[in-house]
């Protein structure tokens, strides 16, 4: 892939029609009769059904594709806290994104608000619009309460991405990679590397996975998070440690698992040459990972390693997630992304790397084959096959545990839409890169 450049990225932006996401509309608009339809008088009666049975607006409206990326731009993809403003380049990515691999149609909507309870409760009055909520860029510890507070008050789904997409793909990736190394979940020690949104919800996830919430040690800018320490807010005291040690160093001797979200450098040689035999080690701090590849790979020969990057193998990228999840949830009409949900699409995931790689992905790689193992233990980004592995798994857990309002009947014909949704934009695809 060729080297992303200031000028190249800005260009993207600002060429032809400014930004990267734009509305269409869905019905004829050509006569003076379509108009009457879309508008006055037509709409009205749309409008008196919906307050008669308020179900129906999503039989009427497009709020049932429709979700709502909304962010104060106070952490904002590795570039902190640079405002509302200018973190909607992003929120339109993520838009795009949503668009292009789940069919999922967004408004991306910046909010200039640090106070959690004001931004809960602009988020909550604008909800009636939206299918769901994919929370974005908002900086720890404010996002649980602005997440955990919006759930119990809506129903649709609310879902905080930097928190739970981390979690359910990098657990995806832990999942395959303890089958690989023939690692006990429940047995191995795991050291975090930070202690903001993403490793609280990992810890979280990976404890609903199977890992024992005795074997994390967590480790922040201040050192190890242990009952030493006074400083401590409710988020990391779910994870303190009764090992009486103070550094990253000292927990990583003889661990298993390094989870890293934090920043790059952290993991040295020496620290990585000190874990146990076979090793896992997610440094996933962007852009620079905790220990770079060629640092891992050079000081021993038997570790799995994943970043947050692309030019790597096992990238540990969110949009293998949060497209589908969503997908899945707005399918069945979800009241919330629950525990089990989350599981099921990372499950999925796992489940999809051991299928045999199609050449097209292949290619999109410039690789010869890709097959599960050491270095590929999660899908790529690009593979088609996401979209009706994860969605369905979603859905399901949704029925499963009673939170679906329109529950899917005949999954063949659920999987053959989902084809065709994907199939649309693969085309679309084609016609911008002609272009």
């Amino acid at each position: 892939m060729p080297k992303v450049t200031k000028e190249d990225a800005l260009l993207y932006h600002s060429r032809g029609r400014h930004g990267k996401i734009e509305v269409i509309p869905t019905k004829p608009y050509s006569t003076q009769f379509d108009l009457s339809l879309a508008y006055t008088p037509g709409v009205a009666y749309p409008c008196l059904e919906i307050e008669k049975t308020p179900e129906d607006v999503y039989n009427y409206t497009a709020k049932g594709n429709l979700v709502a990326v909304i962010s104060n731009g106070t952490a904002v993809l590795g570039l902190g806290d640079i405002g509302a403003m200018a973190g909607k380049p992003v929120m339109e990515g993520k838009g795009l994104l949503f668009k292009v691999f789940a069919d999922v149609d967004v408004f991306d909507i910046e909010v200039n608000e640090k106070d959690p309870e004001k931004l809960i409760q602009i988020c909550a009055a604008i909800s009636p619009t939206f299918g769901g909520i994919n929370l974005e860029d908002i900086k720890a510890p404010e996002c649980f309460e602005v997440e955990t507070r919006l759930k119990a008050m809506l129903d649709i789904p609310v879902f905080h991405d930097d928190q739970h997409g981390t979690a359910i793909i990098s657990g995806a990736g832990l999942l395959n990679a303890l089958e690989i190394t023939g690692k006990k979940i429940e047995e191995i020690k795991m050291v975090v590397c930070g202690a903001g949104a993403a490793a609280i919800s990992c810890s979280r996830l990976y404890v609903s996975l199977g890992v024992k919430r005795e074997n994390i040690v967590m480790v922040d800018s201040k050192g190890v998070v242990n009952r030493k320490r006074n400083d401590l807010n409710k988020y990391k005291q779910e994870f303190i440690t009764d090992r009486d040690i103070n550094t990253l160093a000292q927990a990583l001797s003889g661990a298993d698992l390094f989870l890293g979200l934090s920043a790059a450098n952290m993991m040295t040689k020496e620290m990585l040459a000190s874990m146990a035999a076979n090793p896992i080690v997610f440094a996933m701090a962007n852009p620079n990972p905790e220990i770079s590849f060629e640092d891992a790979m050079s000081t021993r020969n038997d570790l799995i390693f994943a970043t947050g990057r692309s030019d790597y193998p096992n990238q540990i990228n969110n949009v293998l997630g949060f497209p589908y999840i969503f997908r899945g949830a707005l399918d069945v009409r979800a009241s919330t992304i629950n525990e089990e949900m989350k599981l099921a699409a990372s499950k999925a995931i796992a489940a999809l790397a051991k299928e045999p790689v199609t050449d097209a992905v292949c290619k999109a790689y410039n690789v010869d084959k890709l097959e599960f193992g050491r270095e590929y233990i999660i899908p790529k980004p690009v593979d088609p096959r996401l979209l009706s592995c994860v969605a369905p798994a979603v859905a399901r857990a949704a029925m499963e545990t009673g939170v679906a309002k329109h529950p899917i009947t005949d999954w063949d014909a659920y999987k053959k839409n989902l084809d065709k949704r994907l199939s649309v934009h693969i085309k679309k695809i084609g016609e911008f890169n002609e272009m």
